[in-house]
This record gives C-alpha cells, structure tokens and sequence, in this order.
C-alpha cells in the first residue's frame, strides 16, 4: 500500500503539495488528474524517489518493483529487439548472475542461476519483446533494426515497450498516449487492463483514462482527492460536489446577509444592543465556506467562413507518397504509399481518417494541405478553398527561434500579399491582443517557441489557424499535447465550425464528438469505413492478432526440422498408490484457490467504492492476506503438478 499523511511538497518555491493525505491500495489502476502545473509529474518524482517529501509521512512497500517510462531520447545501435529486451532488469540479473557462476565453476551456484533464469523467462523474453514491439505499431522487418535508425516519436515507443517488458509490482506511466497511433492505443489498453500490479497513470485522453482506471486523484490547490471510480465516474462525482459547496456557499451568504443586516440596523439602539452583540459573535464563529469558483477554462472559436466552396476539392484516381531524395540518382521514382484514390470532399462534412499506423494518412493529409506534391493524378481545389493546417510536428509549421508575435507578423504579412485579408487587423497591437485570447500574454508573446512546451505550441498552431478564417481544416493529431480543458474546447469549436473537418487522431472521445463519416486508409487505398469506433477497435484488434499469428508461423517455419526418433516404448501404468493422493491434493488447491480468488475480486470491488481511511486499511489489509495465502497456494499447485508430470513421465 502507498500512503501519504500530511505531506507536503515543493518545486523550488512553489509549494504543490500542503498537509495533503491519500492512499492508494496494491492492484489499483489510478488517474492522476489535474491541471498542468498542479504537481502531477512531481508526485510520480516523489514515488521514484527523485524528489523528498519537505514534510510529512510517503510510505511504499520496499520490495515492491517499480516501472516507468524514460524520458530521454536513447541513442544506441542495438536492434529493437535487444534494446527492449533488456528492460527486463529481472532477466538481466539473472543472466548476470548465470555470468559469474560460470565463472566461478560452483556446480551448485550454477544450478541455482539456472534455475533463476529460466523462471526469469529466458526462453520466451525475445518473443514477449517482439509482441510489445508489434503491438506499439511497428512492422515485422523493423524487429531487427538499430534504435538509432527510428525517428524520436518511435524511439519513445521503444522506451514504452522496455518500461511493459520489466516485471514490476508499480508501473507509472506520464502520458503514455502521446506518441501513439489510434491502433498502438488500442492494443496498449487491452495489454494494461491485463496488468497485474499496481498502475498509476497521467494523461488527457479521457477514454483512455476511462478504459485503464478504476480510482481517479485529482490535484488541485495543493490537495489530494481520491474517487472510487474512472474519469467520467470523476467528473460526475466532482461535479455534484461543487453543485452541494455553491449552494451551501449560498445558503451561508444568505444568512450572514440577515445577521449583518440586524447587527447595522439594531447596534444603535440600547434596547437591542445585546441581541446585535450576539449577532456579531455568530459572525465571527462562522466557519466561512469557500465559493467555488472553477478556473477559467480555455475557450476559442472558428469564425464563420468568409465562403464554401462545394465541392471544396476533388481527388481523381489520385497517388500520394514522397518525391525521391535530392541527392537520388536522376530517374529514382516517387515511393508511393497511397494510390488510385478517388473522392469528393464536400462543404459541411466531417470525416474522421482511420487507418494502423504506416498506412499513409498523414501522408494524404500533408498532400491536401499543400505540403507535399501529388505523384499522380489530380486534387482539384475548389474557387476560394481556404486549408487551415495542422501538422502532427507543430514544427512543420513553426520556427523554434521565433515568437509567437513573429509569427503572427509573418503570418498576416503573407495572407495579406496572397490576397487574403485573415479575420482581424494584421496593426501589431490587433495581433497581440488576438495572441492574449489563446493565453499569449505579456513576456510569451517575446518568447521564443522552442522554449515553450508541446501544449503552448499547439495552442500558437491553432490561433495561426483560426486568424486565417479557413472553411478546409486538416488536423493532424492535433491534441498530442493538449491537456483535458484545452480538447473540450477544441471539440467545442469543431462541432460548432461550418465549414469542412478532416480529421486524424488517437484521441476517441474528439473522433466521436466531431466526426459523423470515416475514411480508411489501408492496403494501398482509401476506402468508406462503415461502422463507429467501436467496430473501428474490434478490427484493429483482429488485425493485430492476425499479425501475431503471422509472426508465429514466421518461426515455425524457420525451426529446424525434427530429428527421427526411434519407436517410444509401452508406457509403464505409474504406480496409483502414489499418483493417486497427489492428483486429489491438486483438486482440493484448485477449489481453495477459486475461493481465495473470488474472495480477492470481492475485496478489489469494495475498494473500488467510496470508503472510510479505516475501512480502506482494513479492507486493503485482507487484501494483502488474501494475496500473500494465494501465493503460497499457487507455489504449492507448481510443486504438485510437477511431481504428477515426473510420474507420468516415468512411463515412458
């Protein structure tokens, strides 16, 4: 169990936690929710002891093993494969421990690292790295490339799948989602929900939070809140709360209105002066309540659309792909990754792209939008098409030693010269006021965007987009850093723009708020996908499996093939005397162990409510002795069953 008493925190002089309390059980799967910069990434630095507590009691179990993500880019030649593999710090131990018995020329030592390695699944740890691998989105024959050769979004993944592949008792994962196609997310949910341990996650993708988790703690104002319950099980429940603390604020305001009232109208007069006394000594004993007063949300809009062309582009037996490097040999063709694609897109609509990962659908949205040339066949625009872009690197559209302001200038300078005249004044001033209302005030509007983080890039990406008045938008993964508020009001503006969405992203809940049709893109093409997201999840999760299965047979087919072996003998009958007792005494473990397993669920489903500190650490206490006895079963099921193989095998 991990338990936090009173305990305060600090970043500098910033104080994130004050006196705050929290408990979290083992095997839960918690949100951590919060705005950014409520201390979120500084709770996860406390669990893995990169940061103290200034005050107060932290307490974890000390045998616990604890996962994460790195956060540094890795920079190695090891394959993909090899680079994950050695995640499994227990497998490493255990090869290193098998080193130095070698070496040492213990016979005993050895059996024993032998042992330890086998039980650290040495024999399965490639094949279990590659599944992590595949399921993150990468391709068979990327198995074996160097970790150098991938792009930093893919080597992130890498990390991912070595974080997955360690044995840990506590996994923490901070915004596991964000390098993630729909299709990686999709497998990476399945794969968490199988999670035995203790998880602890932070992210701004709600379905996600919603799918994994089954407590939510929020942050905020130093404290910290736990919620029985996923996030929309949170924000039902938060919501009541601040309903009951306005309307109890209310309720107070009104009566304090009515004592003050009394005490000004009677403190004069002798004949009511103690009454007014009384009155004022009510008010000073008040206990006063705390309005509640939610922050300020984000919120920004798309101007109606100067006009809308219709159809606003037309895509005729079309090719998308990547012209030849410039220093190819003269002659190199294009690499074509979509073709004969061949569509309408109309004034009004809402598509959703879909498609695993690889398949091209930035690549037809970068073809769209302008930024790269068709290879074949023709996109014809309609009169006044006017794109607003998205890329999924804001900095393909943004310049990392430039200001927000100098974009702005840049931006205005360049509608103007091609004839457009944007939504406001391009008068400097106009600008920076137009910057203040995406929350570029003061000294940000001088600061170089390299310096700012993903969330404030994005934010700077969708204000060009807006000023620009566009009637197409193309937006590629535009929620990757986004926290919650900022996507709800993303979604907000999308559903209420009137002109044309084309849509690419993981995020479940903005495809389902936004999109109404859904193209996808695979095998080479582009084609209607008839069905919602849900029939979306279920194919990718075919397709997977129909992947792993491939792989599988890939390695059968690459074994040697066996060798003859002479006849096998009769079997000699095992003696019944002795495999007899053993076989009931297996029986009798496999009805305790189903009784100590539901009783487990049982208590899981208890803490999963709304409980008292007391009854949560009694709860979580049989919890621990529920499992510890399940263990010990489980080691002796292993024994037994080993026993009845040897005797079986004894017939042979």
């Amino acid at each position: 169990m991990i338990i936090l008493k009173n305990l305060s925190l600090r970043r500098s002089a910033k104080v994130l936690l004050d006196n705050a309390s929290v408990s979290i059980n083992p095997g839960e799967k918690v949100g951590l929710v919060g705005r950014n910069g409520a201390g979120k990434s500084s709770l996860f630095a406390l669990l893995n002891g990169t940061l103290h507590e200034d005050r107060g009691d932290f307490s974890m179990p000390s045998q616990w093993r604890m996962a994460q993500v790195a956060q540094d880019m890795p920079e190695t030649a090891e394959s993909a494969t090899d680079f994950v593999i050695a995640g499994d710090t227990t497998l490493a131990a255990a090869q290193a421990e098998v080193t130095a018995a070698e070496a040492s020329d213990d016979g005993e030592r050895m059996a024993h690292a032998y042992m330890a390695l086998h039980d650290a699944g040495a024999h399965d740890a490639q094949s279990r790295a590659q599944s992590l691998i595949l399921g993150l989105g990468f391709q068979v024959r990327e198995l074996d490339q160097p970790v150098n050769s991938f792009s930093g979004g893919w080597r992130m993944r890498l990390q991912l799948a070595r974080a997955l592949m360690c044995p840990s008792d506590l996994l923490l994962l901070d915004e596991p989602t964000n390098h993630l196609d729909l299709d990686a997310l999709v497998w990476l949910e399945a794969w968490l929900k199988k999670y035995p341990g203790t998880m602890l996650v932070i992210s701004h993708d709600r379905e996600f939070l919603d799918a994994v988790t089954n407590v939510t703690i929020h942050i905020e104002n130093g404290q910290l809140t736990r919620y029985g319950g996923n996030y929309s099980t949170f924000e039902d429940m938060r919501a009541e709360q601040m309903a009951l603390q306005q309307a109890a604020y209310a309720r107070q305001q009104d009566k304090i209105a009515h004592l003050q009232e009394f005490i000004n109208r009677f403190k004069a007069k002798a004949s009511k002066a103690k009454q007014a006394q009384s009155r004022v000594k009510a008010l000073d004993r008040m206990e006063k309540l705390a309005p509640m007063l939610a922050s300020a949300d984000f919120t920004f809009e798309f101007k109606e659309p100067l006009n809308l062309p219709n159809p606003m582009l037309t895509i005729d037996d079309a090719s998308f792909g990547y012209p030849p490097p410039t220093d190819a040999p003269s002659g190199t063709p294009p690499t074509v990754i979509v073709q004969h694609v061949s569509k309408s897109v109309f004034a009004g609509q809402r598509i959703g792209i879909l498609g695993a990962n690889g398949q091209g659908k930035s690549t037809l949205v970068k073809t769209v939008a302008r930024a790269l040339p068709v290879v074949a066949g023709a996109v014809t625009e309609g009169k006044g098409l006017n794109i607003g872009y998205f890329a999924q690197q804001e900095l393909d559209v943004l310049r990392p030693l430039d200001t927000p302001l100098e974009h702005m200038i840049r931006l205005a300078r360049d509608t103007i010269a091609n004839g457009g005249a944007g939504q406001f004044s391009s008068r400097e001033q106009d600008l920076r006021n137009f910057l203040g209302t995406f929350n570029f005030s003061g000294d940000m509007v001088k600061q170089a965007v390299g310096t700012m983080s993903g969330g404030e890039k994005a934010r700077l990406v969708l204000c060009m987009i807006v000023w620009q008045r566009p009637n197409l938008l193309l937006l590629d993964e535009p929620t990757n850093h986004l926290d919650l508020a900022t996507r709800e009001a993303l979604a907000m503006a999308l559903n209420e723009f009137e002109g044309t969405v084309m849509l690419v992203s993981h995020d479940r809940a903005l495809l389902r708020a936004v999109c109404d049709e859904f193209w996808l893109v695979t095998r080479g093409g582009v084609e209607p996908f008839d069905g919602d997201l849900d029939d979306y999840q279920r194919y990718l999760l075919d397709e997977s499996k129909r992947l792993r299965e491939s792989l599988k047979e890939a390695g059968k087919a690459a074994e040697p093939p066996n060798i003859e072996v002479p006849p096998v003998v009769a079997k000699r009958v095992a003696p019944s005397g002795k495999l007899k007792p053993l076989k009931q005494a297996l029986e009798k473990l496999d009805k305790s162990m189903a009784a100590l397993q539901a009783e487990k669920a049982a208590l899981e489903a208890r803490l999963a409510g709304t409980l008292s500190v007391e009854d949560i650490t009694e709860t979580g206490r049989q919890l621990q002795h529920v499992n510890d006895e399940l263990e010990r079963e489980e080691e002796k099921w292993f024994d037994l069953s080993e026993q009845i193989e040897a005797l079986e095998a004894e017939n042979i």
